[in-house]
This record gives structure tokens, sequence and C-alpha cells, in this order.
């Protein structure tokens, strides 16, 4: 244990690693605080350069994007009541009241601290739970991996609840295209209509950044008026907030807790631990009354189980090779080409990066928190640049980001025509996250069936009759009846 921890400090010590760090968090923290940009959007970007690093520095310059993201996107939230990313609409609830109170420095403190509590209990819990899991995994075999992928996916597809229609349709056209270019069991070539560019298969690169940057772009071109940023921000009590978090303890744990298990869940995250925490906070609270008007607590309750979910969902991927979402689908995509595969062996073969990865979580945490205390005054300003510069800025390096990877016109293509899907998709309210899951859960899924049916020479009844894949399975089957008997009882009731 104390050799893989030497291991792991030596990986953090190398300067490409604590680069990637230091830009990493300030590229996270400077897409949160610009209305309108998502972590997608931004870990789109910088993926193709990612994926030209070392393993290490390049997963945590993703990661980097990622995390601070979720920090910064309280800047916009408390300032001018509009969330930096769609997961801190709650944060403008009590966050904005707080700061129209005349104490906006101890709002964005306090949400600053809240969130580094919930990320670093989202790393332990990372610690402890990935190398649990990687051992509870090593006895699964293909048809178990099967059915896990299966649930992960009827998962993500559940989670979409408001558009369930949507999400079917986009992850089953993310299935179908996984399965174009090369089929390796049988070395046969599917639907490449006889052109050579596509026996590759659809790449993800482009279709990420096609999907979720250059169709974000659009919209910000569309956009004419920046938002209005307070001009006489006072710094001076940029600490006042800093250890508030602690008076509400019951809170802290709860919210925790609470993120903590929705990191778990593929397609959950944290939209769902974000509303219940909140829920629970108010039900709970001395002071229910004051949820909504600046309540101190409330923000302690959003912000905390937003950053409780960002190492967690690390876990069904590490130990599982399983990405619980787009996001972690662009992070499996740095470890195979650099030909590290997630899943039980991981730890065993790789203890070294293992451990240089919790690392380097637990010092991201603390660089956001440094740069934001030490930057704020200037990072809010980037609230008010003019939405159409920073679209044209996201096109210019979205584009230039998806040709050097592999210097093709083809995939510079794929990205405008995905980018031109993405941007309907948008428009009409379609998710687009189960179109990236389906384009690397479909082709995963699809090998694990073959592999389960030649080991039991075409029986399907071997789902069955192996103990845990029948409980996988049954979970899987479970979720889809919940799900179809209460939207049957809704539309009933309406």
């Amino acid at each position: 244990m104390i050799d893989s921890i030497l291991l792991g400090f030596q990986e953090v010590a190398q300067w490409q690693v604590i680069l990637a760090l230091l830009i990493g968090a300030m590229a996270g923290i400077l897409v949160g605080a610009v209305p309108g940009m998502e972590p997608a959007g931004a870990m789109a970007i910088a993926l193709p350069f990612s994926l030209t690093m070392e393993p290490l520095p390049g997963i945590i310059l993703l990661l980097g994007c990622y995390g601070g993201a979720w920090y910064g996107g309280a800047i916009p939230a408390i300032l001018i009541r509009v969330p930096g990313t769609p997961v801190n609409v709650l944060t403008t609830y009590d966050g904005y009241p707080l700061g129209q109170k005349g104490q906006p420095m101890r709002a964005l403190s306090l949400a600053y601290s809240s969130s580094f509590v919930g990320g670093i209990l989202s790393v332990m819990a990372l610690v402890f739970l990935a190398p649990f899991m990687a051992k509870v995994a090593e006895k699964f075999g293909p048809p178990e991996f099967a059915m896990v992928m299966l649930l992960a996916t009827i998962s993500v597809i559940l989670a979409h609840h408001q558009n369930i229609r949507g999400a079917i349709l986009t992850f089953g056209i993310g299935a179908f295209l996984g399965t174009v270019g090369f089929e390796s069991p049988h070395h046969t070539l599917r639907y490449t209509f006889g052109q050579d560019w596509l026996t590759g298969g659809i790449p993800m690169v482009p279709m990420v950044i096609g999907l979720f940057a250059i169709s974000q772009a659009f919209v910000l071109l569309e956009t004419k008026s920046p938002p209005k940023v307070p001009k006489d921000l006072n710094t001076t009590g940029r600490f006042a907030g800093l250890f508030e978090v602690f008076k509400y303890r019951a809170t802290v744990i709860r919210s925790s807790l609470l993120g903590l298990v929705m990191g778990l869940l593929p397609g959950v995250g944290e939209f769902g631990a974000q509303f219940l925490s909140y829920s629970l906070a108010r039900r709970f609270s001395k002071k229910p009354e004051e949820f909504g008007k600046g309540s101190p607590e409330g923000l302690v309750a959003s912000e905390v189980s937003i950053n409780a979910c960002t190492s967690t969902v690390l876990v069904p991927l590490l130990s599982l090779g399983i990405p619980a979402d787009p996001l972690m689908a662009m992070l499996l995509a740095v470890f195979m080409i650099h030909n590290i595969i997630p899943g039980p062996q991981l730890f065993a073969e790789h203890p070294d990066f293992i451990s240089g990865l919790y690392i380097s979580l637990f010092l991201l945490n603390i660089f956001v928190m440094i740069l934001l205390l030490a930057f704020t005054k200037h990072v809010v300003k980037l609230s008010s640049i003019t939405p159409r510069m920073i679209g044209a800025t996201i096109m210019i390096l979205g584009f230039i980001g998806t040709y050097t990877q592999n210097f093709r016109v083809t995939d510079g293509l794929f990205t405008l025509a995905f980018a031109i899907v993405g941007r309907f998709m948008l428009k009409n309210g379609i998710p687009a996250f189960p179109m990236v899951v389906g384009l690397v859960l479909g082709p995963m899924l699809e090998g694990r069936i073959k592999q389960a049916l030649s080991i039991s020479a075409g029986d399907p009844t071997i789902f069955l009759t192996r103990p845990i894949a029948a409980a996988f399975l049954g979970l899987a089957i479970a979720a889809v009846v919940v799900f179809s008997w209460n939207h049957l009882r809704h539309a009933k009731a309406r």
C-alpha cells in the first residue's frame, strides 16, 4: 500500500501532471463562470489535445475541466442569477438572494467551501469504493458484464424521463453508429458502402465536439447581449463564508451521502443528487421559510451534493470499465488510446497510475479552491463577455482540435454534421447524451453478449442460470417496470 502511494507521488511530481492540473482547473473555472457553457463542451474541445499526452496528464486535464466547472458555475448563479452550468440551477435559489442582500462574497466563499467539502469527500469515497468494486468484478465473466452494461444503458435512458422517447431514439442512433466499420470477431465490414474512410467506424471525438461544443457555439452566436454583472463587487470579504459550511453539519453529511450514492448510478449524477438533497435540507431545516430567499443552508445543500458526485462517477469506469455518462465516455477514450483497460485488472497492473490519479484528484480540488479565492475578482468579468465572441472562439478551437487529431478532412465533416444535429436536438429538447453513450456502450454490449453466447454454445439462458447476471437482468427489468407503472399512473391521473 505504501509503495503504491509513493509511486503515485512520483507520478504526480512530473511537471506535465502539475501543468495539466493547473490548466484543467483554470479551464474548468472559466467554463463554469461563462453562462451558457457546459463542462461537456470544454471537455470535448480538450479531448483531442489530451489524447496526445501521457495517460495521467491527459485524464487530469479532462477531469479539471469537469470538476472545476461545477465550482465556477456558482459565480454567475450567485451574481446574475444565471447558472454557469445546468446543475447550478438550485444555486440561484439562495445564492442570488444572499448576494442581493449585500453579501455576494460571503455567498461565493460559502459556495466554494461547500464544493470543496463535497469534492474531497467524493475523492475519499472513490479511493475506498473503486478497489472494493474491482475485487467484486473479478468474479464477473462476459454474461455478468453484459448485464451490467444493459442495466447501465437502461439507467441512462430512464434518467431522461422528461423525454424518454427522445432518449431511446438517440441511444438507438448512437448504438447503430457504433456498428459501422470493421467487426473483429468475424472480420467483416458493416455499413461502410465501400468507403475506406468508414472502415474505422464513426469517430467519437468529432461526434462529441459537434454535439456538445459546436452546437453550443451556434446557440451563443445567436445570443446578442451579455448579462449585466455587478460593477461594485467588494472582494474584501472573500473569506467571510469560508468556514460557515461547518455550521450545517447535518446538511453537509446528508447532501454528501446523497451525492456519493447518486454519482454511482449511471445517468443520474448531479441533477438527482442536487434536487433530492435540497428538498431534504428544506424539510429538516429549522428555518425552512428562508429557503429560496437567501438561505445559507440551501446554498450548502446544493453545492455539496453537486461536487460529491464528481469522483464517484469514476467508480464504475475504473472498476468495471463502464462509463456512467458521456463525460466518462470521453475519459474511457483516453484510457483506450493509451492501452490502459479499465476494469478489475487495472488496479493490479497499474497501481502507480491509480495512486497518481487519486492524489491528482485531491490536488485538483485544492488548486481550484486556491485559484477561486485568489482570482474571483477577475474571473467574474467573464460573465459579461459577449456570447458571440465566446461562440466564435469555441468553433475555431473545436474544428482545430478535430482536424489535428488525425489530420483528416472527413473528421471535420463529421463534426459539422453532428453540430447541425446537436443544434436541432437542443432546439427541440432532445437529449444528446444518450447518443454518445450508445456509441460507446453499444459495441461493448454487443461484444460481451457474443462472448457469453459463444461460451453457452448459443444458449441465451446463460443470462438466467448465472446468479450475478440474473440479478443484474432482474434489476434492469424492475427499473423498466417501475418506470412504466409510474408513467401510466401519472398519465391516467392527467
